[in-house]
């Protein structure tokens, strides 16, 4: 349905007025990510598409590159359809992944190098991932012992985090061991090549296939509120929809642009904002380590950024480094926080380094592609998330049917309509229907999160989707984690909630409650918390880990038996 004729349904309309945004629908080119830089490396050859560790990368090079990875990918077995597996933390070889992926017609499910083998392992079968490229740090530990559980696998690609760097700079960087040479373990019927040497023997002619707005581009995994993580199927047309939305706010000009984010790759953020680099042929300044804080200072002080994205975390460890305030930030259109609430005190902070009214607050998630609501710049109200993104409809619904729409002013699940919305969850029909639900004729995402939205449609958060923790920026969804704890004979009962970290606003620290079971309960509880934080090390994410657990003779229950954490926080 046509925005503007709904413009009666939107409150944000006069607000856009004001800004200078058209309500009108903006259209997209069926135009895949390897159409995008195939043409910047024709008009923009040497125009720096990254910089990395003191290298730049030209958009002729990356071109280049992702033309012989694919040659690579394509001996493989890699077609349309298929999905190639990115276990890598921000590095070229993520950004030239996608866009070789692109030139076959495949898909990309960002791994976060944090999974355990076994979240690995589902990861890789739930997506049906047919080549993994990998870091070499990551390889012998994790990668290498999925083999034998993961069928469908056919090879993995193990890249270094030099690859990239010019012949000297990587000699001289295993000559000083500041990078460890690793000597891979074989992985059975698994191929396990070296990606640079691959690469350095394939051609770089053009490879291209024709995608369309309906074939998956990417497959991000979201941990949901129960059961294992889901692959959200995000579509071009998905994907470049939520892109074409940020324009109006955020004000790119192609070829002119620099962005600076550690948000990493794995995460639909951090996927996005690199995307959109790509797309715009900007010069984006990839950061490996967002704890290096230095490295990161460094290189925004060589290359100035005009957009900076994080979360509140790390601009609060940008702030604490001397030499942020060195930055020119004078041709910063903006700075966009998300994935946690950014305190009011922090913001004031912040912007009294980068400029007042550029510290934007945004809310999104994976199903919807990324950023769907955004405070535009100069027209930000603090507390808030902002307004919706152009050709987007929010509405705030009762929590108890979510068919019923609530007034000004009143909390409510938040549903999200728009072309940015993901195709569905991988072979989940089930999770699928209940967060993809008609309303009044259409089909909208039921976020699960709780807001609220003022007369103007700036949009306010006051929950957190059902049982979620955040704990460093990362989602922590307690059915999961009380899910896997049930597997230990010792725990009857197990919940676990989010108490407020008050060293990091907006994060959480992870609180288990334990009810043990009958034959276990004369044991010593230093014991039994030992052995739980064992298994929990061994079978989660570090950031999954419980930080405090609780024992309690019996855990309270709801009326209908379910485990009552609202009694517990």
């Amino acid at each position: 349905m046509d925005i503007r004729a709904r413009e009666q349904d939107l409150p944000w309309a006069p607000v856009y007025q004001e800004l200078g945004i058209s309500l009108d629908v903006k259209p997209i080119a069926e135009k895949s990510l390897a159409d995008y830089v195939e043409s910047h490396a024709y008009r923009l050859k040497d125009r720096p598409a990254i910089e990395y560790l003191g290298t730049t990368i030209s958009y002729g090079q990356l071109d280049a590159y992702a033309n012989q990875l694919a040659h690579v990918l394509r001996e493989l077995g890699v077609g349309p359809g298929d999905v190639i597996g990115s276990h890598l933390p921000n590095t070229p070889q993520y950004l030239i992944a996608l866009v070789a992926a692109a030139k076959l017609g495949a898909a990309v499910s960002g791994v976060s190098p944090l999974l355990t083998a076994s979240e690995l392992t589902h990861q890789v079968n739930d997506a049906r991932i047919k080549v993994l490229i990998t870091l070499d740090q990551f390889f012998n530990q994790n990668v290498a012992t999925v083999a034998a559980n993961t069928p469908l696998l056919k090879a993995v690609l193990v890249s270094g985090p030099v690859d990239f760097l010019p012949g000297w700079k990587r000699k001289l960087a295993y000559a000083l061991n500041k990078v460890p040479r690793i000597k891979l373990n074989p992985m059975g019927t698994v191929r396990v090549q070296r990606l640079r040497e691959q690469m350095a023997q394939a051609s770089s002619a053009r490879i291209h296939t024709a995608m369309h707005f309906d074939d998956t581009m990417y497959i991000q995994y979201t941990g949901g509120t129960t059961g294992k993580p889901k692959g959200a199927e995000l579509t071009l047309r998905s994907v470049f929809s939520s892109l074409t939305q940020m324009d109006d706010f955020a004000r790119y000009e192609a070829g002119r642009d620099t962005l600076a984010s550690a948000f990493p790759y794995f995460h639909t953020a951090g996927l996005a904002l690199g995307t959109l680099g790509l797309r715009q042929a900007a010069r984006i300044l990839v950061i490996p380590d967002p704890r290096n804080t230095a490295l990161f200072c460094k290189t925004m002080r060589e290359f100035p950024p005009t957009h900076l994205a994080n979360v509140p975390t790390l601009f609060q460890m940008l702030l604490d480094d001397p030499d942020f305030k060195h930055i020119d930030f004078s041709r910063l259109k903006m700075a966009v926080s998300g994935a946690a609430p950014f305190a009011p005190e922090m913001i004031h902070r912040l912007e009294a380094v980068i400029g007042k009214g550029k510290l934007c607050e945004g809310y999104g998630m994976t199903e919807s592609s990324g950023v769907t609501v955004l405070n535009p710049p100069g027209r930000a109200k603090v507390g808030s998330v902002g307004l919706p993104l152009s050709n987007t409809r929010v509405k705030i619904v009762d929590v108890d049917t979510g068919m019923h729409e609530l007034p000004f002013g009143e909390a409510g699940e938040i549903i999200v309509n728009g072309a940015q919305v993901m195709a569905r969850y991988l072979d989940n029909p089930e999770a699928t229907a209940k967060t993809m639900r008609d309303f009044q004729g259409e089909i909208w995402l039921y976020t699960g999160d709780i807001g609220s939205m003022d007369e103007e449609g700036y949009i306010t958060i006051s929950d957190r989707a059902k049982d979620m923790l955040i704990v460093g920026g990362y989602k922590v969804f307690s059915v999961e984690v009380e899910g896997k704890l049930a597997e230990l004979d010792c725990i009857e009962l197990c919940a676990v909630i989010g108490t407020p970290d008050k060293k990091r606003p907006g994060n959480d620290i992870v609180n288990l409650h334990v009810q043990l079971s009958a034959a276990h309960q004369k044991r010593n509880q230093d014991d039994i918390r030992t052995e739980i934080l064992d298994f929990c090390r061994e079978h989660m994410s570090a950031y999954k880990v419980p930080k405090q657990i609780h024992f309690a003779e019996a855990l309270p229950l709801t009326a209908v038996g379910k485990l009552d954490k609202k009694a517990l926080r």
